[in-house]
């Protein structure tokens, strides 16, 4: 491969870092030709790419776009593919229930949510990891319930208060 050739997988490497905002690195090599085209698959209906790169390459490209945390460059070596997603547990999830069948693919490591994660221990926190979208309704229906609870006791305590009122129009006439 030339230095122009190099130079241009490098720079699609660094478009896509900066396209996703989350993205892991995993080991697939021992999975068959079979396997891999199912992970393909799932990955696509999962809305996450599949790409395999150079570990060099990826170095580069994450150097490039200033993400080359120490963490993330000292799993690149044997082989290495990265997964690209919008949602930072998609991939997670997917690896988790590809698994299931599998032994492949292994985390390397994440950058999810602003946070790096290093290491196949790392799944399940992965796994259950909240957008940031998801801790705002959190938050909000925290914020929410108090007032609900109040809502709610006024209402039992006025439709008490109206039970108890005779209706005047509902006496039996003399």
């Amino acid at each position: 491969m030339t230095k122009e050739e190099k130079l241009v997988v490098i720079n699609a490497i660094a478009e896509q870092l900066q396209a996703y905002p989350h993205f892991y690195i995993a080991d697939i090599e021992a999975l068959n030709a079979e396997q891999t085209a199912a992970l393909r698959r799932k990955c696509y209906e999962s809305d996450i790419k599949l790409v395999v790169v150079k570990n060099t390459l990826l170095a580069k490209a994450l150097e490039k776009v200033e993400k080359a945390d120490a963490e993330l460059v000292k799993v690149l070596e044997g082989p290495t593919s990265i997964m690209f997603a919008n949602v930072a547990k998609a991939p997670a999830v997917l690896i988790k229930e590809f698994r299931k069948k599998s032994e492949k693919p292994v985390l390397k490591a994440a950058f999810a949510e602003g946070c790096v994660y290093v290491g196949d221990n790392q799944l399940d926190a992965l796994c259950n990891i909240k957008s940031k979208e998801e801790l705002i309704g959190d938050i909000i229906a925290l914020l929410q319930s108090p007032a609900k609870n109040v809502i709610s006791a006024l209402d039992r305590k006025s439709t008490r208060l109206n039970s108890s009122h005779t209706d005047i129009s509902r006496m039996p006439s003399s």
